[in-house]
Formats: structure tokens, C-alpha cells, sequence
């Protein structure tokens, strides 16, 4: 990551408060990032109900929808990397294991980081890139370049909005690691700028791309579910030790929003899936949220067996909740449950189900039940239904790159896109959709549990069907 630093930056945020001030006022006050005006300021007054008056509430369209645009056709995609962190640094290994991919500018502002990113792509046989390593700004002059084409960033996520907005300006394609933005007013400026620039902004969203994931996906769209009724998904991973250690991330970035937000932190993982499997923004649309909380006591106690005394951590007051739980209403009326914990000791799980008229599915481990076949109340083999494998995996049967190989399936997918000139699998109002859990699930812990209505950001496009991850193995 671009983790140098956890309050990067001083660049104006939409409301005109300075993103350092405004983080320092966060860690100050506990609670933090000026919740009260920055994620509610741009929060339509019809929040509280009605349906047809949250649609004519939230913002008016500021250029053309995004959905169904092709990327311009290329021969070679051209990439620049802002963040070389831990999750840069293995993602640059798989853009230069692509195909007609050339890895032209790298920044950090760890300069370290940055030439060792270099001295990979030199390795790999490509020109030497350009390096930005000058300050915490110096991204800015990277998305200015004219030789660019795709700009990618895994930084901290108070300047993911920065770093997206930059690149769509400077007439860049953008892919972000998650969330997208951590306020609703971030989220909506970059569904607004990617309608007026004609760039995409995509959430990469790498756990849509998982194996059993996209098997799910091809099962759900061929029916063999059913009638699609309820999905979960979530992001449940002990990281305690990696928050507290202090050579893993390059700062306490991550750990600091803790003492910041109640809500779910990192809802994409599981929310990205199982909207899929919905067609979320392709026939259906998440409508509100409710979320609870538990307490917030497992990084206190984690710091209490760990840390030394005097560690700058026991200055930190945690209020995130150990373990959230959101419940989404789709318009359809389907049900998709969220869940996000990183503070207390439990197996990795993203959970990731599904179920309908004609039975379910359910991840680690994969299991299924589905009628016919299945009518005594046992699970079976889910190894049984290899035959709806997606295409991506059955061309890439062993892809190279960690998270099971779904990081680099993302990436070969998306550069196909471009190269192809076709449609991407996702767009700017996935990535709105997917994040808006992150402002949104605070905002209903605050309130003891009320709904949230989470916006349309397709201002009404999503009522039209249209492709997505489920796609079709290109002919050309």
C-alpha cells in the first residue's frame, strides 16, 4: 500500500474542510472525521422514508450514465501505480505478467518502495518507468502524464476519493483497492466525475473473481437456485497482529479508523459477490441498510497483552465495533446479510451464501443443497458442479498471484476489457453500492438500529438488465 502515513495530504475535501484537520479533529475527538456533517452533508432530506421521494432526492445527473460504456479499443494499456505497499507490491508482479501491459509510472511516497517497484519492471524486460516519490502529492503528477492509460491505487483509504478524482481529470481510467471512499459526499463526488469525464472508476473488487464465487454466480443466472431469496457475505479476519505491527502497514492508518467509526469497515468483499448473484444494478437494487454493533473491546484487549508501555497505541480509543452485522432490503425484496470483524480471534471467513426456492449454497466449507438431487437434509459436494465453472477458470485452471489466484483473473479480465474495447464487469455504481455500507452502517449503530436508505446511484439504470461479472468469453 501507499500506507506512509495515516493523514495524508492537505488537499480540500468537498465540504472545504483540509483532509489533514480533519483527521487530526477525528483522532482528537474519538468518534471523528466530522461524522455528523461529512457523511450526512450530502444525504438527501428524504432519508427517513418514502420512496418516491428519496428517488427524486438524491442528486441530478451531472453528465451521462456510465453503465454499458466500452473502454476505448488499445493494443497495449499503459498503468500507473500509486500505492507500493504490501498489496502494490504483489499486485505489479501480475500487471507485468500480462499481456500487452506495460508498467509505465510508479509512486510512492516511501521512495523505497518506489524504486523497488522499478527495479521489477526493469526485471520484467520493460522500459524503466518514471518515478514519483517527491511527497504525498506527488501522485497528482503522475495521473497529469499523456502516456497513461490506467492508473491503479492501493493507498490508505482517507485519500482513495483524491487519488480516483485525480486520475478521471486527467482523462485516466481508475481502479481502486476498497472501499471506494469513506463518506457518502466522497462516494457520490466520484460517481459524478466519472459521468462527467466519461472514465471509468471501478472498485477491484478481486473476491467477485474467487472460484467458487463465480461458480455460484453462473449457477444462480441458470436457475438452479430457483427464485433468489437471501445471500451473506463478509469480511472476517483476525488482523489484530497486523494492525499492531508496526513493519506491516507503514503507519497506524487502518488501525485509526477504528477510533473513528462504529460501522463496517470493509463491507466490498462481501457485498460485491452476492450482489452479483443478485444482479444488483442489473435488474435489482440494494435500498436500505440497518446495521448493529457489538462492543468495541477486542483491540483494547489485544493492546493490553501486547504492547509495551509508552506505544503511541495506548493513546488511541476504540470505538469500531468488534463485529457488525447489516442487514440490505433490495428492491425485489431480497435479504443479504453483512458482516465485518478484524478485532477478535476467529478462522478467515467471507461467509459467502446463497439461497432461494430450490435450495442453497453455503462457503467455508463450500456445501450445497439443492433440489432435486439433494432431499435428505445433508449437505453435499459442491465439487459436483465443476461443470459451471466460469470461463475465466477454465482458461486459467492454475492463475498465478495470491488470493487463490483471483487476484490476477481481476486484473487479466479488466485489461481484456480495455484491449477489447468492451464493456467493463463492474463500474462506478458497483463501487458506490458496495461501499456505501461503510458510512451508512455507522450512521445506523448511531441511531440504534434505524434503516438507512442507500442511494441510487444509477438514477434509475438499474431497472434495465445488462451484463457483469457473469460475462461471455470474448471471440476476438
Amino acid at each position: 500500500m501507499y500506507d506512509d502515513k495515516a493523514t495524508p495530504g492537505t488537499e480540500e475535501t468537498p465540504d472545504g474542510v483540509s483532509r489533514r484537520s480533519a483527521l487530526r479533529a477525528a483522532g482528537a475527538a474519538g468518534a471523528g472525521l466530522g461524522l455528523g456533517g461529512a457523511l450526512g452533508a450530502a444525504w438527501p432530506a428524504a432519508a427517513a422514508g418514502n420512496a418516491a421521494a428519496e428517488a427524486e432526492a438524491w442528486p441530478a445527473r451531472q453528465g451521462r450514465t456510465m453503465a454499458g460504456v466500452p473502454f476505448e479499443r488499445r493494443s497495449t494499456v499503459r498503468v500507473g501505480m500509486i500505492g507500493l505497499g504490501n498489496r502494490g507490491d504483489a499486485m505489479i508482479d501480475l500487471f507485468l505478467a500480462l499481456p500487452g501491459v506495460k508498467v509505465v509510472a510508479v509512486c510512492d511516497p516511501v521512495r523505497a518502495k518506489a524504486e523497488k517497484a522499478a527495479a521489477k519492471v526493469v526485471k520484467a524486460g520493460q522500459a524503466a518507468p518514471a518515478i514519483y516519490a517527491k511527497d504525498e502529492d506527488d501522485y497528482r503528477r503522475l495521473c497529469a502524464r499523456g502516456d497513461i492509460d490506467f492508473v491503479y491505487v492501493a493507498t490508505p483509504w482517507d485519500v482513495h476519493h483524491a487519488m480516483c478524482r485525480a486520475a478521471m481529470l486527467n482523462g485516466k481510467h481508475v481502479g481502486v483497492e476498497c472501499p471506494l471512499a469513506m463518506r457518502m459526499d466522497e462516494i457520490w463526488d466520484l460517481v459524478n466525475v466519472s459521468e462527467r469525464t466519461r472514465r471509468h472508476c471501478m472498485q477491484l473488487e478481486n473476491c467477485c473473481y474467487g472460484k467458487n464465487e463465480m461458480r455460484v454466480l453462473r449457477m444462480a443466472h441458470a436457475g438452479l437456485f430457483g427464485d433468489l431469496l437471501h445471500g451473506a457475505g463478509a469480511y472476517n479476519h483476525d488482523l489484530r497482529d497486523l494492525m499492531f505491527d508496526p513493519d506491516y502497514y507503514e503507519g497506524p492508518w487502518r488501525r485509526l479508523w477504528h477510533t473513528r467509526l462504529r460501522g463496517d469497515l470493509y463491507p466490498n468483499h462481501g457485498f460485491g459477490p452476492v450482489g452479483n448473484y443478485m444482479d444488483v444494478n442489473r435488474g435489482d437494487r440494494a435500498v436500505s441498510v440497518v446495521s448493529l454493533g457489538s462492543p468495541a473491546l477486542g483491540l483494547a484487549e489485544y493492546r493490553a497483552k501486547h504492547m509495551p508501555p509508552g506505544d503511541a497505541s495506548w493513546k488511541e480509543s476504540y470505538v469500531g465495533s468488534d463485529r457488525t452485522i447489516s442487514l440490505v432490503q433490495t428492491a425485489k425484496g431480497r435479504v443479504i446479510r453483512l458482516e465485518h470483524d478484524v478485532s477478535t480471534p476467529h478462522p478467515y471467513s467471507r461467509i459467502n451464501s446463497l439461497g432461494g426456492t430450490l435450495g442453497v449454497f453455503e462457503d467455508y466449507p463450500p456445501r450445497i443443497y439443492l433440489e432435486p438431487g439433494n432431499t435428505d437434509h445433508r449437505w453435499d459436494d459442491f465439487g459436483k458442479y465443476a461443470e459451471w465453472d466460469h470461463w475465466l477458470w477454465k482458461e486459467h485452471a492454475n492463475p498465478p498471484g495470491g488470493h487463490g489466484g483471483m487476484d490476477y483473473l481481476m486484473l487479466f479480465r479488466l485489461m481484456q476489457c480495455m484491449q477489447l474495447g468492451l464493456v467493463p464487469d463492474f463500474d462506478v455504481y458497483d463501487a458506490a453500492t458496495w461501499t456505501a455500507p461503510v458510512p451508512l452502517s455507522h450512521l445506523s449503530i448511531r441511531a440504534k438500529g434505524a434503516p438507512q436508505p442507500i442511494p441510487d446511484f444509477t438514477r434509475g439504470e438499474w431497472k434495465k438488465a445488462r451484463p457483469g461479472v457473469d460475462s461471455k468469453k470474448p471471440t476476438a
